[in-house]
């Protein structure tokens, strides 16, 4: 089971070094539960501030050789990732999105590993468009979502609480069914509402593995390494 956790640092309370301190430690958690990747998303931040939390999210992640290193990814941010030698970049469903090939060929001339590239996908229709894509055009991933729902952290500064609104709601887990039918070779990862209870059924529905913020956030919870079927 694969285990991709995204980055949230709305989700932590205090002010803005508190937060990057909590997702650091987050992310020393993350590197010892040997879990596989971590895409930071913080797309409010500044190019220079993305990248300086990069640089350090990349030394916190390799620091434990006990365990492989997770692969950092960069949501949408290219020129980040590049800069930061991080591991890949994530692509989402919006417009003027690289391509996956477009990635490849900027790490290429950079002189960088091969990236790992996943991609946000809503629907079948753009899972087949991932799949018919060229090899070199296919994201190495397919984050595939909401299955059970979307929701943002709303914070409440004179209460210095996170509340959770629901924005969305799931698709469920037959359409998460055909999504991973239609998408080999690509693993496609479930994404939305994930939780302990609820993500055997994603993986029993065909998922490679799971993709989550806030089973991954909690700074006191174990980090599940697998869920019973």
């Amino acid at each position: 089971m694969l285990r991709y956790a995204i980055t949230d640092r709305a989700r932590f309370k205090g002010d803005e070094p508190a937060r990057q301190a909590a997702l650091l430690r987050q992310a020393e958690r993350l590197a010892a539960a040997g879990i596989d990747f971590l895409q930071l998303r913080e797309n409010d931040l500044p190019a220079a501030d993305l990248a300086s939390l990069a640089r350090r999210l990349l030394t916190t992640l390799r620091a434990n050789p006990a365990h492989p290193a997770p692969r950092l990814l960069i949501n949408s941010r290219a020129d980040v990732a590049l800069a930061t030698a991080a591991d890949g970049v994530h692509l989402t469903s919006a417009p003027g999105q690289l391509s996956p090939a477009q990635v490849r060929a900027l790490y290429a001339a950079a002189s960088l590993p091969e990236p790992i590239i996943s991609l946000s996908c809503h629907t079948l229709d753009q899972v087949a468009r991932a799949v018919s894509a060229s090899a070199n055009d296919r994201p190495t991933l397919i984050l595939f979502g909401p299955v059970f729902e979307k929701v943002v952290a709303v914070s409440n500064p004179s209460q210095r609480s996170i509340a959770y609104k629901k924005i969305a709601a799931g698709s469920g887990l037959n359409l998460l069914r055909a999504a991973c039918l239609a998408a080999p070779p690509i693993p496609v990862l479930a994404l939305g509402g994930i939780t302990r209870a609820n993500a055997a059924a994603t993986l029993a529905a065909g998922a490679a593995g799971i993709a989550a913020i806030r089973l991954f956030s909690s700074e006191s919870a174990q980090i599940p390494r697998h869920f019973p079927h």
